[in-house]
């Protein structure tokens, strides 16, 4: 992945304080050509470092406000195999290859215990997967941020 400069972090702090504004909005806000603006944030978006408008959205607007994190051990032949099983479950937000006792951190969101406890049942029927420890998540202390490196990247 391409490395943001000061400029890319510059508009996606404006963007972030104002995730409505235009293009146009954006370049005369930074001083600086509509075009620029337009390109770079293209770029961004391509290769990756924009990530998706989903990523915004709280799973607990939806339904499921509790967060659980479990560690899987899978059997040393099967991580990938084990990973697209487990991207089946629509309630697994995120999948994390890993080192230590486990080999991936999956994080999880659920409707209540109950529907946590089918969760990880289904995880442990996915071929592959050997056993699971979960982890509640009891409150969100601090959310995934960015914005403080991205005002970093942009005093440099």
């Amino acid at each position: 992945m391409e490395q943001l400069d000061d400029l890319d972090a510059r508009i996606l702090l404006a963007l972030d304080a104002d995730p409505d504004a235009t293009v146009l909005g954006l370049a005369h806000a930074l001083g600086v050509a509509r075009n620029t603006v337009h390109a770079r944030l293209r770029r961004m978006a391509a290769s990756g470092a924009l990530g998706s408008f989903s990523k915004r959205i709280d799973p607990a607007a939806l339904g499921y406000p509790l967060v659980a994190y479990v560690w899987i051990a899978v059997s040393q032949a099967s991580n990938d195999p084990v990973v697209e099983g487990l991207q089946k479950i629509a309630q697994i937000v995120e999948i994390h290859t890993t080192t230590g006792d486990a080999d991936l951190l999956v994080k999880v969101v659920a409707r209540d215990p109950a529907h946590l406890h089918r969760l990880t049942r289904q995880m442990l029927a996915v071929e592959g997967v050997m056993r699971t420890n979960t982890t509640l998540s009891l409150v969100e202390s601090m959310p995934h941020r960015v914005r403080a490196l991205l005002e970093e990247r942009a005093r440099e």
